[in-house]
C-alpha cells in the first residue's frame, strides 16, 4: 500500500509540474538565438589637398631688469611697439590674442661654503610676453614677421600654415573614401560569389591636417634679419577615413 501512494504522488507531482510549464507565457520560454547576420565590412581612405590661406606664428617679447617694474616697463614699451606695428601690417585686433604673460625671478645659486649650502639670491627679473597672430594675407607674413622682430619681438617664431574654411576640401576627401570603400565592399562580393544587400551602418573619422613649426626664432638670430623673411606655405592635406558594414544578400 505504501509503494503504491509513492508511485501516485511521483505522477501527480510530474503532471502538476507539466501543468505549470504550460502555465507559463511565451516569452518566458528561452528561444533558440537567431543566426547572425552574415556582413561585409570594408574601410576607405580619401584625401584632399589644399593651399593654406592663413598663418598662424606665436611671437614673444622677453625683457629682463634688476627689478619686477623695471622688466615690466621695459617689455610693455616693447610690445606697445609690435602691436603698432602688426596694426600698419593690417592685422586686425580680433587676430591678435595674448597666449602668455610671466614674471619671474632670476637667482644666482652660490657654491657652498664650508659644507653649508647658501640660499639663492635674487639678481633680477624677466618679464615674458607672447603673442598668437592670425595671418590672412600670406602676402604679408614674411614683413609681419621682419617688422616686428625689429621693434622687439625675441621669442617664438613658431609658424602654423591653415585654411579657415576647408569644407570643399573635406568634402572631397570625403567623397573619395566613400568611393573607395564601396569598390572595396564590391570586390570581396565578387570575389566571394555574393551580392551585397543593404547598408547596415557608416561611420567616418576626419583627421585635420597637423601643420608642422616652419621655423623657430631665437634672440640670436633676430638680431641678423633684414628685409622680409621668406616663407614657403605648401600645401595642407585633409584626411577622411570611413567604415561600412553591408549585409550579404543571400
Amino acid at each position: 500500500m505504501r509503494s503504491r501512494s509513492i508511485r501516485h504522488f511521483v505522477l501527480a507531482a510530474a503532471a502538476t509540474g507539466g501543468l505549470a510549464l504550460a502555465a507559463l507565457p511565451a516569452g518566458a520560454q528561452q528561444a533558440a538565438p537567431a543566426p547572425a547576420e552574415a556582413t561585409i565590412t570594408v574601410s576607405g581612405e580619401g584625401t584632399a589637398a589644399l593651399a593654406p590661406d592663413m598663418a598662424v606664428v606665436d611671437l614673444g617679447v622677453l625683457r629682463e631688469a634688476e627689478t619686477a617694474a623695471e622688466a615690466l616697463s621695459a617689455n610693455n614699451t616693447a610690445m606697445a611697439d609690435v602691436l603698432a606695428a602688426l596694426a600698419e601690417q593690417g592685422i586686425e585686433e580680433k587676430d591678435v590674442q595674448t597666449s602668455g604673460f610671466t614674471i619671474q625671478p632670476q637667482y644666482r645659486h652660490d657654491e657652498p661654503k664650508n659644507g653649508r649650502y647658501e640660499p639663492p639670491v635674487i639678481i633680477g627679473y624677466q618679464v615674458q610676453n607672447g603673442l598668437t597672430v592670425r595671418v590672412r594675407d600670406l602676402d604679408k607674413l614674411g614683413g609681419v614677421i621682419d617688422s616686428t622682430v625689429k621693434l622687439g619681438v625675441n621669442q617664438g617664431g613658431n609658424i602654423r600654415f591653415t585654411n579657415d574654411k576647408p569644407d570643399a576640401a573635406v568634402e572631397e576627401a570625403r567623397r573619395n573614401a566613400m568611393s573607395e570603400a564601396i569598390a572595396k565592399a564590391r570586390t570581396l562580393a565578387e570575389a566571394a560569389g555574393v551580392k551585397l544587400g543593404r547598408v547596415i551602418s557608416i561611420n567616418e573619422n576626419f583627421m585635420r591636417p597637423m601643420p608642422a613649426p616652419q621655423m623657430m626664432m631665437r634672440a640670436a638670430a633676430a638680431k641678423e634679419m633684414s628685409d622680409a623673411v621668406p616663407v614657403a606655405a605648401g600645401e595642407n592635406t585633409y584626411s577622411v577615413t570611413v567604415n561600412i558594414s553591408y549585409a550579404i544578400d543571400q
